[in-house]
């Protein structure tokens, strides 16, 4: 009787070489080493099997290659001993930096940055066709001035919205002169702009939905954190939901809105939103630009920390920064220290509060801490009163109901053509009267006149 031929259940991943460099002068959020700890994760989640790495300390990259020359022959040496497919850098690489590097590196091996390993991470986990036309432009505008080899990558996984990345430049595309890759940069040119026309129909889309959302009266709170700290697990807690949570980097990329109850009866609207990274690409900060729009028209950001990890205090930084890259910065925070529950104590979370602003420690997996979050967004939500003199235009009548329904009116004063408002907003509808607010000193200047 012949044998019977057997398969593994899973085809056998790739194998993954990670390059990381320090340079001189430029100090990341997160140590070298760490980082590649991270890039090694990004690696995992993309599907690769990490087999090794290499670093280097320069003073600046080298102009043609990144890393040095005699580098560059070790990282090939390195690649072949270990059967390596793909060599990932954990910095963005420059399209020369790309086209040398694959040369010297020969056609064997695949070529990635950091950029383009979290592309392709957001490319598998797009499922809804806002967040794969949104992973599509970033593929497309990374990949634009580096059509060379890179371009065959692209092709090969396709884009997604519709469109594939692949067959274009096609039999009868060309013009008189032209060559193939004047033909590509045009069609992808084309994709482009139509992209983009759609994503500003689901720009407004969600503006008109936001909208509804602001004449329910109903607050929103926006779950910002660093990749994996925890945010969907969390407001599956807070809203008694089934959000999908997994293990892993990016795996929420689609924002997800639930309504949560407050004491006393309160009621909000939370939304999960994709989770940030060091150095997140730029293409994909323009792309989601929609989707972190959630972010920016929120009432209260809720700021998830995974206070387990190592780096805790980088990762908070590094959403603070990218915050501030979206224009967010400005609205009231309230940070939970996640997951206590992997700590050796967890009591010593409550050491590291005062490193954050309005930090409470809680396990989202174990329901700690939970009950006193509730408390406390209802607070920052209902409870916290910032105190505000505003001059707001007849026809500002919107902004003017706002203070009446929800604020602490102390003094009014009908103005030609306008109204001067004293008195105390909650924190959170603040920012919605920035260009109105009077300071102390224009107040008194109007009195003096």
């Amino acid at each position: 009787m012949a044998k019977k031929e057997t398969y593994p259940a899973t085809p056998p991943r790739e194998r993954a070489f990670l390059v990381g460099v320090e340079i001189s002068g430029e100090e990341g959020l997160l140590p070298l080493n760490d980082s590649l700890d991270e890039l090694a994760l990004l690696a995992e989640t993309a599907g690769l099997e990490v087999v090794g790495e290499i670093t280097q300390k320069l003073k600046r990259p080298n102009a043609k290659t990144f890393i040095g020359a005699g580098k560059v022959n070790e990282l090939k040496a390195l690649a072949e001993d270990t059967l390596t497919q793909v060599v990932i850098f954990d910095d963005e690489l420059s399209p020369r930096h790309q086209r040398e590097l694959e040369k010297q590196l020969g056609e064997n091996l695949r070529l990635l940055d950091r950029t383009s390993l979290i592309l392709d991470i957001f490319a598998q986990h797009a499922k809804t066709r806002e967040g794969m036309l949104q992973v599509e432009l970033a593929q497309y505008e990374y990949y634009l001035p580096r059509l060379t080899r890179a371009w065959t990558h692209l092709a090969r996984q396709g884009g997604g919205g519709g469109g594939r990345a692949g067959g274009v430049g096609g039999v009868g595309l060309r013009g008189p002169g032209e060559t193939q890759l004047e033909v590509d940069r045009r069609v992808i040119g084309k994709r482009i702009s139509r992209i983009k026309e759609d994503l500003e129909k689901v720009r407004a889309h969600r503006s008109r939905h936001r909208d509804k959302r602001k004449k329910s009266q109903m607050p929103i709170v926006a779950l910002v954190g660093y990749t994996n700290a925890g945010k969907s697990t969390l407001l599956n807690q807070l809203a008694e939901s089934d959000v999908y949570v997994a293990d892993q980097l990016f795996a929420t990329l689609d924002p997800t809105t639930r309504r949560v109850d407050l004491p006393g009866g309160y009621k909000s609207l939370f939304t999960d939103t994709v989770g940030f990274i060091q150095k997140l690409p730029t293409t994909l900060i323009a792309a989601f630009r929609a989707t972190l729009e959630e972010i920016a028209d929120a009432d209260l950001l809720l700021h998830v920390v995974d206070i387990s990890h190592p780096n805790a205090l980088n990762h908070f930084e590094a959403v603070e920064e990218t915050l501030g890259e979206i224009n967010a910065d400005h609205i009231p925070i309230i940070t939970a220290l996640n997951k206590i529950d992997l700590l050796e104590d967890p009591e010593k979370a409550n050491t590291t509060l005062e490193n954050y602003p309005r930090a409470i420690a809680v396990s989202a997996k174990d329901k700690i801490g939970i009950k006193e979050l509730r408390e406390l967004l209802k607070k920052g939500l209902y409870e916290t009163y910032t105190a505000i003199t505003v001059r707001l235009p007849y026809q500002e009548g919107n902004l003017l109901s706002i203070f009446h329904e929800s604020g602490k009116i102390e003094r009014i004063e009908h103005e030609r053509g306008s109204t001067l408002i004293q008195g105390r907003l909650p924190g959170r509808l603040v920012a919605k009267f920035d260009g109105w607010e009077v300071l102390p000193e224009d107040e008194l200047r109007d009195e003096e006149i």
